[in-house]
């Protein structure tokens, strides 16, 4: 790899990594190696790097090879001018910052005919450089010797001459630092709502920032990116000012020597350069800079949201009912097998305004006889409490086939997405003769057996746990978003005979292709019976099969290993110690004295150290076990049904639906989700909500504020703790 060391160096000071470790990580990734297969398999080469040490390694080698394409465009557009140096060369190439290097290039870079280039054209440089000589005691004689052709006169000479000091300080890397460490130090974002925009209905909501300003070092990325969204949409005014008398003033002391009317003629180039030159170039990089970090933040929100989210707990393979409730339209049920196909659907009105409840009550009963239903699945959007509470009432009277009550259990699940899946080609392709009501039950239904296997077929953007997830660089979201299920769907693992292609393709090392050929050849030869056969897979290699191998599960493969986290390359090492316990894999597997034999240190080779010999006994012990917590059941205070129930001091159970930087938003059973501020998030200093709540976390909170008006609802949980 090309600038292998000095990218080494760079990144292990950035990210304080020893440079052995970093520049293994570096050949691995060059290599084509996932980022879940380096930090699972790869651990005596990387030192035991984690998933987010190595994708911080890897995004630094991607700005880092940037820099490197911008630095050939640069020394090619330098070098065709004939202006380059080796002086200039030898700074760009020790350059790696791609503030500096724009700085240096800027002088060089062609631009659109500016005043100063007129003013050269004019032949006025040497006007300019006079002036900034600061020695002429009658600058308008000087100028006097250039007035001739198309300049005619001594004021319009001064005038080009000015132009070009102007330009030329505001190029200099000192004047840009200079100002830089101004706005670094002092820069205040202030927001004015538009003339004319104040009463509109839409802007309403920015009422806020009508008036509004704070210094841009403390500027929360969600208030930032609120505002500039007010901006985006026509309400706002957003600007990023500093103190310019005092920035004008500073500039001066470097360009102005002296007084006398030379002095006055290059102070007023330099007020002109910063106003109307510098001072915008560096408020546009601040607002840049700005809006980066907050994009950042607001993607690292997200992407912690979609993870809590994918990683949900799983009910399992079991016969689940479906339900998407509603009100006039009704309830659309849907009837699944173990295995998520479906069975029955129809709909059901036992709310307003049909009220058909005693119908609805035998058709829900008689379905979960017939399809031995043995948990319901409810969405959370509209109606749902109340459909809740009528399948409650459905099931109460259904008897236990050992007189031990209810057995069929009830959990409301997260419906964000699913009108979205009901619509998509997936959707479409998986039941191209239901409509989109039956999808969306069904994918409700699967999200109560598997989350992460249903979720995955979703754009994560549409599934609503982000902050301002439409307001961010949008390349950025979605590689940090698809870098986040990838490595939730390898963390868990895949059933290679069940996963659908979707899941599939966000296996280390398979992508869209080969998913959909894993599929194919499983649909023409039948479920796979090791692992060994993915190497049958049309276009499936051998790079293919190691990055992906360790990451699928084969539960009922002859070989138990085909069915944990050990990979392939490994299984020799299992055997090994299998022969020398004189038993098979199998009873290594079951029997813990076996295993407690085994001292690892014996099979330390040049290549197998003591991190994946001490993974291989933790896989051993519970073989393809799922990191997923329990699935909890849940219920509302049953005395509190719409905002009007509340009241100040009241404590609820509430389920956490959303997480951002200033908060997390609870649902407590009232059709509007309340917020707790991160001031009420818990009794100490908190500075990252998902540090204290998890998505869909079940927790007490105390109402503290109730605006009807609004709709808006405040809570705490301070003093609370957890359900």
């Amino acid at each position: 790899m090309e600038h292998l060391k000095i990218f080494t160096q760079l990144i292990a000071s950035e990210l304080h990594l020893s440079e052995h470790a970093v520049e293994n990580t570096l050949k691995l990734l060059d290599e084509g190696c996932t980022i879940p297969f380096i930090s699972r398999y790869r651990k005596e080469r990387t030192g035991g790097l984690d998933e987010v040490e190595i994708t911080g390694i890897s995004e630094r080698l991607t700005r880092l090879q940037e820099i490197a394409k911008r630095k050939e465009t640069i020394v090619s557009t330098i070098t065709e001018q004939g202006n380059m140096t080796p002086e200039l060369q030898k700074r760009i190439d020790e350059c790696w910052e791609s503030t500096v290097l724009e700085d240096i290039y800027l002088p060089y870079k062609p631009k659109r005919r500016t005043r100063a280039q007129v003013a050269r054209e004019l032949g006025l440089e040497p006007l300019a450089h006079l002036l900034l000589l600061q020695r002429e005691q009658d600058p308008k004689r000087a100028a006097q010797r250039f007035v001739a052709g198309d300049v005619p006169d001594v004021a319009t000479a001064l005038k080009g001459a000015q132009d070009i000091i102007a330009e030329q300080i505001s190029e200099e890397e000192r004047s840009r630092n200079q100002v830089r460490a101004a706005f670094r130090r002092e820069a205040f974002i202030v927001s004015k709502v538009v003339k004319g925009k104040k009463d509109a209905d839409e802007a309403a909501k920015y009422s806020d920032y009508f008036d509004w300003e704070e210094p841009l070092k403390r500027c929360s990325s969600h208030r930032l990116l609120a505002m500039r969204r007010g901006e985006n949409e026509g309400f706002l005014r957003v600007s990023i000012t500093i103190d310019d008398d005092e920035a004008v003033s500073r500039l001066q002391r470097n360009y102005v020597r002296g007084q006398g009317a030379c002095q006055r003629l290059v102070a007023e180039a330099v007020e002109d350069g910063y106003k109307r030159l510098l001072c915008p170039s560096i408020e546009t990089e601040f607002s840049n800079l700005s809006k980066e970090k907050a994009d950042e933040e607001a993607i690292k929100v997200f992407t912690e949201n979609l993870r809590q989210l994918l990683l949900g707990a799983p009910l399992g393979q079991k016969r689940v009912m479906g339900i998407d409730p509603g009100f006039r339209t009704g309830c659309k049920v849907v009837c699944l097998d173990a295995q998520g196909n479906l069975l029955h659907h129809e709909a059901i009105f036992p709310h307003p305004p049909v009220n058909h409840r005693m119908q609805a009550t035998v058709h829900v009963q008689q379905m979960i006889h017939d399809y031995q239903i043995e948990a319901i699945a409810i969405g959370n959007g509209t109606a749902s409490r109340e459909t809740k509470e009528f399948v409650e009432d459905c099931v109460k009277s259904i008897p236990s086939p050992k007189g031990e009550g209810t057995v069929v259990r009830l959990f409301v699940v997260s419906e964000d997405g699913a009108s979205v899946y009901s619509a998509s080609k997936t959707a479409r392709d998986e039941f191209p003769d239901e409509d989109v009501t039956v999808r969306g039950a069904v994918s409700i239904g699967r999200r109560l057996m598997d989350p992460l296997a249903e979720l995955v077929k979703i754009d994560p953007k549409s599934i609503g746990v982000g902050q301002y997830q439409h307001d961010v660089d949008q390349t950025k979201l979605k590689h940090s978003l698809d870098q986040t299920v990838e490595s939730c769907v390898n963390l868990v693992g895949v059933n290679l005979n069940t996963a659908s292609q979707h899941l599939l393709m966000y296996v280390s090392g398979l992508g869209p292709t080969l998913a959909k050929n894993i599929v194919d050849y499983r649909k023409e030869n039948g479920a796979f019976t090791s692992r060994a056969q993915l190497k049958k897979v049309p276009r499936l290699g051998p790079a293919a099969y190691q990055q992906c191998a360790g990451f699928l599960r084969i539960p009922d493969a002859k070989n138990p290993l085909d069915n944990s986290a050990v990979h392939p390359e490994s299984y020799h090492i299992v055997e090994q110690m299998a022969k020398d316990c004189q038993c098979t894999v199998s009873d290594l597997i079951s029997n813990h004295e076996k295993r407690a034999q085994i001292d690892i240190r014996n099979y330390v080779t040049d290549t197998i150290g003591l991190p994946t010999l001490t993974d291989i006994m933790k896989e051993l012990e519970k073989p393809g076990r799922d990191p997923r917590e329990q699935i909890e059941e849940f219920e509302f205070d049953a005395s509190v049904q719409t905002m009007e129930d509340l009241h100040e001091g009241m404590e609820l159970p509430g389920i956490v639906t959303n997480i951002t930087n200033f908060g997390a938003f609870v649902d407590i059973g009232v059709h509007q989700d309340g917020l707790v501020h991160i001031s009420q998030l818990a009794d100490k200093y908190v500075s990252d909500p998902t540090q204290v709540v998890k998505l869909h976390q079940h927790v007490r909170v105390r109402v503290l504020e109730v605006d009807l008006r609004r709709h808006r609802i405040s809570l705490s949980m301070r003093g609370m703790g957890k359900k």
